[in-house]
């Protein structure tokens, strides 16, 4: 009874609390000094419709997000990756009995025996429709190594999709169904997009289709290092709109309803959303998708540096020794032979503080300014040589080092072998006895490399008999890839011959 009335004590006396609490707060908010409480009525409490603090709505300065998600969605279709896979099983076969052999030990009768066995495989995606006769834009890894693709549209129909052309520098590939009238998304421009506006991602997370989310600008051109290609082109918008797996390929839609990107990667722990999602900006899906239908290949274009950026970690580190103390743009590293820059008289040691007008503040912006363009396209760069600054034009070149586009025929040579490389030490020369080459840091399957079964760490010194000694003269490479001639880190010499 005792511990039963303490309990009773103390909840009283937190009442007594909390009604205090509550005559304040309610006191403070009345105009006058008075010490009578104005009482209000249950219904008139249950009836208020809005509060004091609140201005009068005006619904016309509000994001009214349906708009865009009942236009959006019907332009967002799932997309079924079927593979083919091939996979060994183990049967328990018969075999032909013989005395002899079983005298001497051999097993007889039945055994195990491996037959290869074919099944299909499926990974879901989703696409958005750009064009009404059926142009689908989505991400790379969506339709990579696929045996076939299926479209299913927003009312249910499904389509056999081929694909138009792809594109692993930026995750992006354009395929095509067989269909006229269809609901499209109009493009926006992803430059406009503001820190803190409503953006909605729409996609088929774990294939639930026609799945709409929203979410807000949360950061700009962030780089995160997740495209397996040498040279990449990462400046994802990133958005705090839930995504899952299944939601790559899909759209991230403005509130009138204009795709200003293509949810393509979450970064999670768990491989579920954890907060945040990254979304190929629209400036650099509509060049390759253009250039995908137009070339069939993306026109890549190059300036021919390698540069740092300049910010406070690389002030810290080699401001003193170099004489930088402001942060902004970029330090030219070094300069590529026959590259872009080269020709038009930038220099190592220049400071790269802006392209076309547009400040560089990262290496996300250099690349993303740079991806917009083709070879032989002009950008004026504006470079800090010592205390003068310059405005210098810069004609661009493909990676061969050359001002024309390219072709379907031309090979990028690094994404043909389908591997990373990185140059090679004059000390690895010397132990090699080599003049120079490129050595294999990873392997991707389904590239050359992995189908001639070349391991990791050999050093490629020649490719078609040509002599392969930078990374540079690698993606000078374009004609098709015959022979590859090299050594392993223990000195032996290896040539391949690819035979189709």
């Amino acid at each position: 009874m005792k511990r039963t009335f303490l309990i009773a004590g103390l909840v009283l006396s937190c009442a007594a609390v909390a009604g205090v609490t509550s005559y304040s707060v309610v006191r403070m908010a009345q105009p006058s000094a008075g010490a009578v409480r104005s009482e209000v009525s249950s219904s008139d409490f249950v009836s208020a419709k809005v509060g004091t603090q609140f201005t009068s709505y005006e619904k016309e300065k509000y994001p009214d997000l349906t708009y865009a998600a009942e236009n959006a969605v019907k332009a967002v279709v799932n997309i079924e990756n079927v593979r083919e896979v091939t996979s060994r099983s183990r049967s328990r076969q018969e075999r032909y009995f013989d005395p002899f052999f079983e005298f001497f030990g051999y097993p007889q009768g039945y055994g195990e025996s491996e037959q290869p066995q074919s099944r299909s495989q499926s990974s879901y995606g989703s696409g958005v429709i750009i064009s009404d006769d059926g142009y689908i834009v989505t991400n790379n890894h969506v339709i990579e190594n696929n045996s076939r693709l299926k479209v299913k549209l927003n009312d249910n129909r499904v389509f056999e999709a081929k694909v138009v052309g792809a594109d692993p520098t930026t995750d992006v590939a354009l395929i095509k169904i067989e269909a006229t009238g269809l609901p499209t998304l109009p493009f926006g421009n992803s430059d406009d997009l503001r820190l803190g506006e409503w953006v909605l991602a729409i996609g088929s997370p774990y294939d639930l289709r026609s799945t709409v989310t929203a979410g807000i600008v949360s950061a700009k051109a962030r780089q995160l290092g997740v495209i397996p290609n040498e040279f990449s082109i990462e400046s994802f918008i990133q958005t705090d709109a839930a995504v899952n797996p299944g939601n790559s390929g899909g759209a991230l839609v403005n509130t009138a309803g204009e795709l200003v990107g293509i949810n393509t990667v979450l970064v999670s722990p768990t491989g579920s959303y954890a907060g945040y999602s990254f979304a190929v900006p629209e400036t650099i899906v509509k060049k390759v998708v253009v250039d995908l239908k137009e070339y069939g290949v993306v026109q890549r274009a190059m300036l021919g540096v390698r540069y740092s950026v300049i910010n406070e970690d690389f002030i810290d580190q080699r401001g003193e020794e170099l004489g930088i103390t402001e942060p902004g743009g970029v330090y030219v590293a070094s300069v590529e032979e026959n590259g872009a820059a080269k020709a038009a008289g930038v220099k190592e040691g220049d400071i790269i503080t802006a392209i076309d007008g547009v400040a560089l503040e990262t290496s996300a912006s250099v690349s993303e300014i740079i991806g917009r363009h083709r070879p032989n396209d002009k950008v004026t760069l504006s470079v800090k040589r010592g205390k003068e600054v310059k405005q210098i034009d810069v004609v661009l070149r493909n990676k061969a080092g050359k001002v024309e586009l390219v072709t379907k025929d031309d090979v990028d040579a690094a994404e043909a072998l389908g591997g990373k490389f990185a140059e090679v030490s004059e000390k690895v020369c010397r132990e090699l006895k080599i003049d120079g080459g490129i050595r294999v840091v990873s392997i991707r399957e389904g590239g050359i490399l992995s189908k001639a079964r070349v391991r990791e760490g050999f050093v490629i010194t020649h490719i078609n008999d040509r002599e392969v000694r930078s990374v540079s003269a690698l993606n000078r490479i374009t004609s098709k890839i015959t022979s590859i001639d090299g050594v392993y880190p223990n000195g032996r010499a290896v040539s391949y011959t690819l035979v189709e």
